[in-house]
């Protein structure tokens, strides 16, 4: 499978997905820290994470995939607003 594939299914097979430095648990810079305390202080403790420190071919392919150089890079497999979003992946956890 390809890199794009499988940034895909990854994306799209969770509500939430957060692509980070690090994992949840030890983040390894300071804006993926920020963006684990914001999911966490809008009720979301469960969500899938990819750590791009882990696989090269993941860290570039996202870049790519967003078209979005940085990250951390947060995807939310839903439609609406983010916060309401943020409570039904709660919910489905």
């Amino acid at each position: 499978m390809d890199i794009k594939q499988r940034i895909k299914d990854q994306v799209t097979g969770s509500p939430v997905v957060l692509y980070m430095k690090g994992t949840p648990q030890m983040p390894q810079c300071g804006f993926s820290a920020l963006a684990v305390q914001v999911l966490n202080a809008c009720g979301v403790h469960e969500f899938a994470s990819v750590n791009v420190l882990a696989d090269a071919e993941v860290r570039q392919g996202i870049k790519e995939y967003a078209n979005w150089p940085t990250i951390p890079q947060l995807y939310v497999n839903q439609s609406g607003e983010l916060q309401k979003l943020l409570e039904h992946a709660r919910q489905k956890a």
